[in-house]
């Protein structure tokens, strides 16, 4: 009668997990179940409309609900990288995500693959099938399945994986003699050491960098917080994020009293880095013998991705055309500030970070633009394109159209019909809602609609 119960539970929606606090004999058991019940009939709702993206749903397990949202957004992030020209598109095991199918490894793209003796067998099977498909390369950071990948495909490109901590040439060297074509270097290394790595190592083994995104607080992104705490695998591209929660100190016969984690007034920050961004750094990366560009971006929205990277290849593009005459283009940081972000650092490159480099204030992100719609078709002798909404657009409000071979442009919605009735529309409030809108402009099929909140 004196125990409080605790219910997680696990949710897609949020970073966090729900709780409901029971107090045995305070609230009846059945409206508890009731609650829980609620939560678990809206995430299957959820888990129905993003497997619509690939038209297919089988409810059978909880975990269904993440299974989906992988499948359905790994196809559509394939799909956008292509049209904005990243050159490597990572793809989700199929262990993980489900099975695939050769049309979409059809697409340029590197499987990362990581050892667990329980699937030992499982991955040798895997090999065996995919071993006959035109897959670029393998992020491998065991070397135990360095070797079981040039046994099964002798021929296979091999890329190191940042978890294996790259920090020195005589470690690249070593990886060299074991058949590995390039390095994702550790996020710890400054450019006066990546330059001297590369000039150590043989002229043909390439390097790859990470240059934006969340930076993990663990050595080389090795955390296992998420794993133990609400066993999200951050390996496997799940991590929920606990560095950034709140926490207070709790004495173990003083249950209930919770005491604040504080380096100052403002709070603790030891686990809240800001988002690592080196888009004003063009020059300095492509001269440290960088040759490839990492964005972090798993789990992250067709809509991030599509934004980040068709950024990066501006910046990369216009440094390429003319080198000396080279200059920044303040744009492309506005661009990247419209996507969910936190404030930027430039991690390990130019220095040891210190506390400038950490958040003080607070752990979520700046959202100050909202993806509200996507294009599938466009009607020249109309005008009218067919857009999927993605969240709430009125009639009257001004959205930013944007794709991977434009500049972004302005308008205001000045009309629109639902596609399947017809009926003339003031907002389009349903998600997915497939609407006919005009346009200032022509657009193609997939180019984004945005909007300031």
């Amino acid at each position: 009668p004196h125990q409080r119960l605790k219910i997680r539970i696990f949710r897609l929606s949020y970073p966090k997990p729900k709780e409901i606090v029971y107090e045995r004999g305070h609230i009846p058991f059945d409206e508890v179940y009731e609650k829980v019940h609620k939560i678990i009939e809206n995430e299957k709702r959820q888990a129905e409309r993003i497997a619509g993206m690939i038209g297919s749903f089988d409810w059978e397990y909880e975990k269904e609900i993440r299974i989906l949202k992988i499948k359905a957004e790994a196809k559509l992030i394939f799909q956008k990288m292509l049209l904005i020209e990243s050159r490597n598109l990572p793809l989700y095991n199929s262990m993980i995500a489900g099975k695939i199918s050769e049309d979409e490894y059809a697409m340029q793209r590197e499987v990362n693959i990581e050892e667990f003796e329980e699937c030992d067998e499982k991955l040798q099977d895997y090999l065996e099938q995919i071993k006959k498909l035109d897959i670029d390369a393998f992020i491998v950071s065991d070397p135990g399945i360095v070797d079981l990948i040039q046994e099964i495909i002798p021929n296979a490109e091999i890329h190191l994986s940042t978890q294996a901590n790259m920090t020195n040439y005589r470690t690249a060297n070593f990886w060299y003699k074991m058949g590995v074509k390039r390095l994702v270097l550790a996020r710890e290394l400054t450019f006066p050491e990546i330059r001297e790595i590369r000039k150590n190592i043989p002229s043909d083994m390439e390097i790859e960098a990470f240059v934006h995104g969340a930076m993990c607080i663990s050595y080389s992104g090795r955390c296992l917080l998420s794993n133990f705490m609400i066993e999200r695998d951050a390996n496997r591209g799940a991590c929920a994020h606990p560095c950034r929660w709140k926490y207070s100190l709790v004495e173990e016969k003083r249950p209930g009293e919770y005491y604040p984690v504080e380096e100052d007034g403002r709070g603790t920050y030891i686990l809240n880095s800001r988002d690592l961004c080196m888009i004003e750094h063009i020059p300095e990366l492509v001269n440290s013998g960088i040759m490839s560009a990492k964005i972090e971006g798993r789990m992250k929205s067709i809509f991030y991705v599509a934004t980040i990277v068709h950024a990066y290849r501006k910046a990369i593009d216009a440094y390429f055309a003319d080198p000396e005459n080279y200059r920044f283009n303040e744009e492309w940081m506005s661009e990247l500030k419209k996507v969910s972000h936190r404030e930027f650092t430039t991690g390990f490159y130019f220095h040891q970070p210190t506390n400038k480099d950490q958040n003080y204030q607070t752990s979520a992100y700046t959202r100050e633009y909202s993806f509200v719609g996507l294009v599938k078709d466009y009607d020249q002798e109309t005008g009218f394109a067919l857009v999927e909404q993605r969240n709430k657009m009125t009639v009257g409000e001004e959205i930013e159209i944007f794709g991977p071979d434009m500049d972004y442009y302005a308008q205001n919605i000045s009309e629109m019909y639902d596609a399947e009735t017809g009926d003339k529309l003031e907002s389009a409030p349903h998600p997915q809602q497939l609407l006919r809108m005009k346009m200032d402009r022509p657009v193609k099929a997939n180019y984004m609609l945005r909007k300031k909140k």
